[in-house]
């Protein structure tokens, strides 16, 4: 039963209701007058309907009303569905066999003119676009969005509920516990000088939840990090949260596996199952990051043993000096550009920590062009050639630094030279990144930070590790890489008192400051704390990738610009004076 103005929706009429009597409502879209004949495009969410104004079936005050009514102007039609005239068909259009011949109208309001043409295609400013976000959200490819994340959210829940995941709520008004970001404050009217904080995540709530029993959890949360934005973060954002107890890592994949492929399946995404794997290290040193897009080669090389004796003496510094590598990649096409435009990429690399730019570009008439070939034997060149594979019309290009930094280097440039070649990326990519490093060296700190967070099982054979070598112990971690993004990230938790203990020990807590922050957690888990592990899919950045987008606010009904502002609203405002005094705050 449909409990609503019309009869149909504007997308699904088809040749079966030719000679059916209709009702439709929607949005004027375009109006055309044909001398005699007035045709109009009308809109709603699920497509577009034509209908025809004729002086023969309608009467004289619904065709007047025809002549009168502009873009965007609500309306209700009823009308008898007629087959469009031969050779008149609109193939771009589900509805495009048919049209509404209409004999009634009614005018439901009026609209200003637009601020911008409510079109797919059309060149408009995107801080105009927030601003009138609910004009914005008319233009079919916006609407598609949100129907598509909605129907990706309800295949989320539908795989969990089938798998015997349990739905729950965690509040929103949690205590402060900050996870690598700053947490969004909120004070308390009733605790004066006391503050709530949104939660950054539901992380310490779900583990709580497997000390209580649920075993299988799911939600889908709203999550707040008041951090820095860019095209794929913004401050208040959706993640399908998910925790497990009495498992292993490969439970935990494994039914992670099974419902992203039911879920995926039904937007018409094929899984293979199982995902490839790969190791941290090897994604870094292979792809230079974390979150590697193997649907295009351009892959890292580690050059350092051919130029151990080298006369280049930055490349033969590094291979004499442990811990530092000399490493390559080959752009392909990319040594056919002029001189300039190859010498603008040092600019690029500085943006991804280097100090400078090496490279070596092989014309296509056989010559090379590069500041530092002439200090190269020939036996060094052949050794390149081969290990990086060179053809003529490469550019070979190079990274000297510590492992990690040179990878860093040049799965940046790799990245960069994919989107200014515009190597072709096909289909979607899928892949687990597994056994992440427990920790980091942060250098502006001067002290060891977490890889993922405070609450990561360490690789049991490596615990002892935390008093001699920290910084070489691995952790039960998997990401979720889907096209170059991390989609998700999860990772079997610490479920020892003592243990955790140690490990916020090692990340600089004080007793007293382990205890004030995560007292509720150690204190749970000396209750029987099951072994348990989870994870968090970014369901914003899921939905980017689906919908072809490139910008996470094409998939929010009502996001943040860069600086975190809501256009629309004017938010963050200002409050009265009142309003602070009662939650006892005043502003310096």
């Amino acid at each position: 039963m449909s409990y609503s103005m019309h009869t149909h929706t504007c997308g699904e009429l088809r040749e079966s209701n030719i000679g059916e009597e209709v009702t439709l409502t929607g949005w004027v879209w375009h109006r055309r007058d044909h001398g005699g004949l007035i045709f109009v495009d009308l809109r709603d969410r699920a497509g577009v309907t034509q209908l025809e104004f004729d002086p023969e079936v309608c009467d004289e005050a619904t065709f007047h009303e025809a002549e009168t009514i502009r873009s965007e102007w609500p309306i209700m039609v009823s009308g008898t569905v007629r087959e469009r005239p031969e050779g008149q068909n609109n193939d771009k259009l589900a509805t495009g066999a048919i049209e509404v011949y209409v004999t009634k109208i009614v005018v439901l309001n009026t609209s200003k003119t637009p601020p911008f043409q409510i079109e797919d295609h059309v060149d408009t400013a995107e801080d105009v676009r927030l601003r009138y976000r609910y004009l914005d959200l008319r233009r079919p490819k916006m609407t598609s969005n949100l129907k598509l994340r909605s129907d990706f959210t309800f295949a989320l829940r539908e795989a969990f509920h089938g798998s015997d995941f349990m739905e729950v709520e965690t509040p929103s008004l949690f205590k402060s516990t900050p996870e690598g970001a700053r947490d969004f404050l909120v004070p308390s009217r009733m605790q004066p000088g006391h503050f709530y904080a949104l939660p950054q995540s539901p992380q310490l709530l779900k583990e709580l939840l497997m000390v209580g029993g649920v075993e299988r959890y799911y939600q889908v949360a709203k999550c707040f990090r008041d951090e820095d934005l860019r095209k794929d973060r913004q401050p208040e954002f959706t993640q399908v949260d998910v925790e497990m107890s009495f498992v292993t890592q490969d439970d935990v994949m494994g039914a992670l596996e099974h419902v992203l492929a039911e879920a995926f399946g039904k937007m018409g995404v094929k899984l293979e199952l199982p995902l490839r794997r790969i190791e941290y290290w090897d994604a870094m040193d292979t792809y230079g990051t974390d979150k590697p897009d193997t649907r295009y080669g351009m892959e890292l090389h580690d050059v350092t043993p051919i130029f151990s004796a080298s006369k280049f003496k930055l490349f033969a510094t590094a291979a004499a000096t442990e811990g530092q590598f000399v490493k390559a990649i080959n752009a392909k096409g990319a040594g056919k550009w002029p001189r300039a435009r190859i010498d603008r990429l040092a600019d690029v690399a500085a943006e991804f920590g280097a100090k400078g730019l090496a490279y070596i570009a092989f014309r296509e008439d056989g010559s090379v062009t590069s500041p530092i070939v002439k200090f190269f034997s020939d036996e060094e060149m052949a050794a390149l050639r081969a290990e990086m594979d060179v053809e003529p019309g490469d550019l070979v290009m190079f990274a000297v630094e510590s492992r990690l930094h040179a990878d860093e280097i040049l799965g940046g440039m790799r990245n960069h030279m994919a989107n200014e070649l515009e190597l072709p990326r096909e289909g979607h990519d899928f892949l687990w990144v597994v056994n992440f490093p427990l920790f980091h060296w942060d250098e502006d700190r001067k002290c060891l930070d977490s890889e993922h967070q405070p609450f990561t099982q360490p690789n049991e054979d490596q615990i002892d590790l935390l008093d001699t070598d920290p910084l070489a112990i691995g952790s039960h971690t998997y990401d979720f890489v889907m096209d170059g993004y991390e989609a998700g990230g999860g990772g079997m938790r610490i479920h020892n008192a003592k243990l955790q203990e140690k490990v916020l020990e090692k990340l600089g807590f004080t007793p007293e400051r382990a205890q004030a922050q995560f007292g509720f957690l150690m204190n749970a888990l000396e209750f029987g704390a099951p072994p348990m592990g989870g994870f968090a899919l970014g369901l914003d950045r899921v939905c980017m990738l689906l919908a072809g987008a490139d910008n996470i606010r094409e998939v929010m009904a009502f996001p943040k610009t860069a600086s975190g502002s809501d256009l629309m609203s004017a938010a963050p405002s200002e409050v009265t004076g009142a309003q602070l005094k009662e939650v006892s705050l005043r502003l310096l």
